[in-house]
């Protein structure tokens, strides 16, 4: 087989599909039966200069295809597999890869660097391969161009697969002065010279270091600067793309150079290509991304910063140079932006930058843009009142509501005329995406005087109705300003403008949701979402008519499923099916709020469970998600009633839970059962062996994303709060369970903000599993059996108190688990909670706390806790 590796990876090419099936065979038997000659012909047939370059290039990509893998578990398993095969052998393969380097042929060096970089990924953890950057970089002035290349290519893959914590600083110096040398305008070939740049983006993480060193930044941020000058147009987009990753990782260190930059940036801006350009603005938007962080951390009081300021004001100092270029950008629209989704050009650059500078300086912004608008709102040329509505609408969201309301009280009439009269689609379709933003953030309950009153709002909403009629970039749009406009009215109650048209809006939706070209620009999607936010803000005056809504919806939703689509329509028609169950549930929800309207609901219950169980027998991922969200709804609005639905549902609820590829599916249904779990209490009983075993599999799988076992946590606490006692049985199983992830999630030292974050769900989840089954058992005659288990328990609330790490809502689980406790255990736990040191510091710091929910909590724990201690 080692001999006919070559034949069978052009085979595996083939245009042929008996060919290429026969050829893909004989590859994964190879490698199932022999790994490490398999490894090593792969590795030989890629550094053979003889060899065919499409046999090269799939050796090589099946070779990184057998380190790495997107899911996780796997990757784990292939990583295991390498580090396990014989060392003389991976050195044979570690050579050949580096001899690939200074081949003549493109692809095969470009692979073999990936190849190298995924192995350092694996074994620089292990102190393993060492030598790998001394013996990159020991010739690297004497190769000849092309291999010069490769191996900074092969550096930049390097910084993309190692962490920084698994680099020395020895080597990386090594690595920071071969790349700055290749980046120098001293280097004549142009491919090495992008290599460099490259590299000196993905090892930017390692050099902290060196951007603490004065000397030598000065030096990274000379060259880096003089490459955005170069003659190749890649270059000098690879060289702004670094100066946008310093300015997020570096940004303390940039004062010394931002003149500079903004001279560099502002030519950019001005007349490079747009490629370039895009980069430039985005150096701007990554800076206003670090100063909003900085302002928002700080509240602008920076007092408790000590003697360093940490915000430089780079933007507010920029101001008023920085803002009319990216007006000059807003004007370099392109004519089709509107229709293409992916659109992104230099004109969206300069909105999306504007919007970022409106939020980082607030009104110091607005006096800068307004005179742009008002001399370009009314020209002939399209460009300018669309550029002028844009500016208009990028800077509403950031300065206060006092300086917009006056301009925004004399621009609305305008903007409703321009958007049932401009003769330009373009300009029609960012005057409804600016009154979408105007309701977004200057509109509702909040707001004291407000801009949209009982008057104009008639003449808004015939306007936007008469839009949905435009094209479909257009009619999106408005769908989206009434979406906004409805979310305004959720908390008006019985005074919603919206309730005399509440007919004429939702027809309008369906009108627009049924048009052939609905599934152009999402206008159908938009539709839906904005009828389900005029459902949320319905009164009671239209109780009835959301009542029509209901046998509408599942007239559209039985048509969909009776349909047998065509292979390329049944996307969209999953796409439609997903819109109505996620209509569904929000008219669920909100028919089901008030007894009233709930018992006409019920007169649907069998017709609309019917039609879920057929969505979900589709056996589509996006679908199931949106028609278990829906059974959910329908589960806590129908109570013990949504028994009879279980015998047919229970198949697909464990379907879900057994879903690890579509993770999000598995996540919705553990939250759905839940929902049944509080509808049904003690009539779930039936059903909790399988679900408990699918539960308990869920936890211990390390092929389910990480993400599902918070839920899956809380989820046990709804089991144990709705059996009560009965839980007894699979307290053995899941209590080493809670007890394992406590232990995990007790502390958070040295951990990421992603990984904060998710270790806050994680408790969140474990003590709403504490705190279910601790009140499930409370006034049985098994509470003994909890007794065990709340030294540990105790011991987990001690440990992140002392982490001083919890979040707010994590705290307030934490302060009402110490109650459960006292409650159900009484004077037994009474007496730990005494001798505990922990316990009388947290619950004073609860009780002072400035959070009302965390302050009720522990005043409720605190009668819980004195009652058991006096007992």
């Amino acid at each position: 087989m080692a001999m006919e590796v070559t034949h069978v990876l052009l085979s595996a090419q083939s245009i042929d599909g008996n060919v290429r099936k026969q050829a893909e065979d004989s590859l994964k038997q190879f490698q199932e039966q022999n790994l490490p000659s398999f490894l090593l012909s792969l590795s030989g047939e890629l550094a053979n200069d003889e060899k065919p370059a499409d046999s090269r290039k799939l050796a090589g990509l099946i070779l990184k295809n057998a380190l790495d893998a997107k899911e996780q578990h796997r990757k784990v398993e292939l990583v295991q597999r390498w580090l396990m095969l014989d060392a003389t052998l991976k050195a044979q393969i570690k050579s050949c890869l580096l001899k690939t380097l200074s081949a003549l042929e493109a692809d095969a060096r470009s692979t073999a660097s990936q190849v190298i970089a995924k192995i350092a990924g694996i074994e620089h953890p292990q102190k393993q391969w060492p030598e790998l950057i001394g013996t990159l970089l020991s010739t690297l002035h004497q190769l000849p161009a092309h291999a010069k290349q490769a191996t900074l290519e092969t550096l930049g893959y390097f910084g993309e697969e190692v962490s920084p914590d698994d680099v020395d600083q020895e080597d990386v110096n090594k690595i920071l002065t071969a790349v700055v040398q290749g980046m120098s305008g001293t280097e004549v070939n142009n491919d090495v010279r992008l290599a460099a740049v490259r590299a000196l983006h993905n090892a930017l993480t390692f050099a902290q270091a060196n951007f603490s060193n004065d000397v030598e930044r000065d030096y990274i941020m000379r060259v880096v600067c003089e490459a955005t000058q170069s003659t190749d147009v890649k270059i000098r987009q690879a060289a702004f793309e670094c100066l946008v990753s310093i300015s997020a990782m570096y940004y303390e260190k940039l004062a010394p150079y931002i003149e500079e930059i903004f001279k560099i940036t502002s030519k950019a801006m001005k007349e490079d290509e747009e490629s370039v350009a895009l980069q430039a603005i985005e150096f701007w938007s990554s800076i206003c991304d670090e100063e909003i962080d900085i302002l928002d951390e700080y509240g602008g009081d920076f007092s408790e910063a000590g003697s360093s300021i940490p915000c430089f004001y780079f933007i507010k100092q920029a101001l008023p140079a920085l803002v009319p270029l990216l007006l000059e950008a807003i004007l370099k629209q392109e004519e089709d932006q509107d229709q293409d989704e992916g659109a992104w050009n230099i004109a969206m650059a300069g909105g999306t930058c504007l919007y970022l500078v409106a939020r980082t300086v607030g009104d110091d912004v607005v006096p800068l843009v307004m005179p742009f608008i008002e001399q370009n709102i009314t020209k002939e040329d399209w460009r300018q009142r669309e550029a002028a509505t844009y500016a208009f609408g990028s800077i509403l969201e950031g300065p206060s509501i006092e300086k917009l309301t006056p301009i925004i009280t004399v621009a609305l009439n305008f903007m409703l005329t321009a958007l049932m009269k401009d003769p330009n689609n373009h300009v029609k379709d960012t005057t409804a995406w600016t009154l979408g933003r105007i309701f977004e953030f200057l509109h509702g309950s909040t707001i004291d005087a407000p801009i949209i009153t009982q008057e104009n709002c008639q003449q808004i909403i015939m306007v936007l109705l008469h839009s949905m009629k435009d094209a479909p970039n257009v009619a999106e749009k408005a769908c989206g300003a009434l979406y906004f406009l409805a979310q305004g009215y959720e908390d008006a109650g019985a005074s919603c403008p919206l309730t005399p048209c509440f007919q004429e809006i939702v027809q309008s939706l369906l009108t627009a949701s049924h048009r052939e070209d609905a599934s152009e620009s999402r206008l159908r999607t938009a539709a839906y979402e904005a009828l389900n936010e005029v459902v949320r803000c319905s009164t009671d005056q239209t109780a009835h008519l959301v009542l029509q809504l209901v046998q509408v919806i599942k007239d559209e939703l039985m048509k969909s499923l009776e349909g047998q689509a065509i292979v390329s329509e049944r996307e969209k028609q999953g796409e439609l099916q997903g819109l109505l169950c996620g209509c569904l549930q929000v008219i669920i929800q909100k028919l089901g709020s008030s007894e009233q309207t709930k018992n006409a609901l019920m007169q649907h219950a069998d017709d609309i469970m019917r039609l879920f169980l057929s969505v979900l027998g589709y056996r589509s991922a996006t679908v199931s998600e949106e028609a278990m969200l829906a059974i959910g709804a329908l589960a806590y609005a129908s109570g013990p009633d949504f028994e009879k639905y279980m015998p047919e549902l229970f198949k697909y609820l464990e379907m879900g839970l057994q879903n690890f590829e579509e993770y999000q599916v598995c996540s919705v249904t553990v939250g759905v059962v839940g929902d049944i779990c509080r509808a049904l209490e003690a009539k779930i009983l039936p059903y909790c062996d399988g679900i408990m075993t699918e539960l308990l599999k869920d936890l211990s799988s390390n092929q389910l994303h990480r993400s599902v076992k918070p839920p899956i946590f809380s989820c046990l606490g709804d089991i144990a709060l709705a059996i009560g006692p009965d839980f007894e049985k699979y307290l053995m199983y899941a209590s080493p369970m809670l007890q394992s992830a406590a232990e995990l999630s007790a502390h958070t030292e040295g951990a990421d903000d992603e990984m904060i974050e998710y270790t806050n769900a994680l408790r969140s989840g474990i003590l709403e599993a504490y705190s279910g089954i601790l009140q499930g058992f409370k006034n049985s005659t098994k509470t003994q059996l909890l007794i065990p288990y709340a030294p540990h328990v105790l011991q987990y609330l001690d440990s992140m108190y002392k982490g001083k790490d919890m979040d707010d809502l994590v705290m307030k689980a934490a302060i009402g688990v110490l109650g459960d406790l006292a409650d159900t255990l009484g004077s037994n736990a009474g007496s730990l909670i005494q001798q505990s040191l922990f316990s009388r510091d947290f619950l004073n710091e609860c009780l002072s706390s400035d959070d009302e929910n965390i302050k009720e909590s522990a005043e409720w724990a605190k009668l819980a806790i004195t009652k058991a201690i006096s007992v």
